[in-house]
């Protein structure tokens, strides 16, 4: 039995598609009232897993406990105490705002009285209430997200798997969310979330993990994986393309990255490195030296190659 501080354990969970192997024997475990992420490119099982702890999608090996449970017995039970919010929103545009969440509440056998009253709650909750008796399709990218993450809760689920929740969305949009799901994390819910977003990952995540390729490469808290993988400080020295000559800074960093208009160089101290740098006669035509971040942390891991 799964600890009651753990509500989702996985070992050597794998998922295969024919010959493919879209998960490759990871371990995993998801504490209660934390906010875990997966990172990864595409094509890099997050998704494949997200859908096995949704109990959506069968496990081929391993083994997996949600809630306590396991998906292929109790697949029903857990999804009753789950909350799903997919990557496109599915709400039924011919519906008004409220009646999305009171239809939905009643799948769960809620009453009519419970049904109207969680409404809305939920109706503030997303920030949505002068909206509520308007049809959903005119609703703005942002308030449909806010309305798909409200309807999640409709059965005040302790755990919420959030697929990419915030793309698409402008930077208000993005914010207005995280608002949202940080005071759910306040209140005791635990979350899941995969997103492309390194920002947000650092935002919202007290832990994640970095998949490539099926498996985990990487797990930690953002901190944490900043600082095993990753400098105190990047200095960016940017060039005319084809300029850049990485020979010219070699020593002065802990490693050093050349991209088609710039060298990165990764050190604790991006001053003293760009001072050197001058020494020695490099001259970009532009330099910046800002903290390390997930991005960096991503892309050393997983690569800089677009993968589909």
């Amino acid at each position: 039995m799964t600890n009651v501080t753990t509500l989702v354990a996985a070992r050597g969970l794998t998922k295969h598609f024919g010959t493919f192997e879209a998960v490759r024997g990871i371990d995993l475990e998801v504490h209660r009232g934390e906010a875990f992420g997966f990172l990864g490119p595409n094509g890099a099982g997050k998704s494949s897993t997200m859908r096995m702890v949704s109990c959506v999608s069968p496990r081929t090996g391993g083994e997996l406990t949600v809630l306590g449970m396991d998906p292929n017995r109790d697949g029903p039970r857990i999804r009753a105490r789950l909350g799903v919010v997919p990557q496109l929103d599915n709400l039924d545009t011919e519906l008004t705002v409220r009646q999305n969440l009171e239809i939905y509440g009643r799948y769960f056998g809620m009453s009519r009285a419970r049904v109207r009253e969680k409404a809305e709650e939920l109706l503030d909750f997303a920030q949505l209430t002068e909206r509520a008796d308007d049809e959903v399709e005119p609703l703005s990218g942002g308030m449909k997200r806010r309305l798909t993450i409200a309807r999640s809760l409709v059965n005040d689920p302790e755990l919420v798997v959030l697929d990419e929740p915030t793309t698409g969305l402008d930077p208000q949009a993005r914010h207005l969310l995280w608002d949202r799901l940080f005071r759910l994390k306040q209140n005791g819910v635990t979350l899941i979330i995969t997103t492309h977003y390194m920002d947000e990952a650092e935002q919202l995540c007290d832990r994640l993990v970095v998949m490539d390729g099926g498996k985990i490469v990487a797990e930690g808290s953002p901190a944490d994986l900043i600082r095993r993988y990753s400098t105190r400080e990047v200095l960016e020295l940017r060039f005319p393309p084809g300029e850049q000559d990485a020979a010219a800074v070699q020593g002065l960093a802990d490693r050093v990255e050349v991209l088609p208009d710039r060298l990165l160089l990764y050190t604790d101290d991006g001053e003293a490195a760009l001072s050197a740098a001058h020494n020695r006669g490099v001259r970009p035509a532009s330099s910046l030296v800002r903290r390390s971040s997930l991005e960096d942390v991503f892309l050393r891991l997983t690569g800089r190659t677009l993968v589909d």
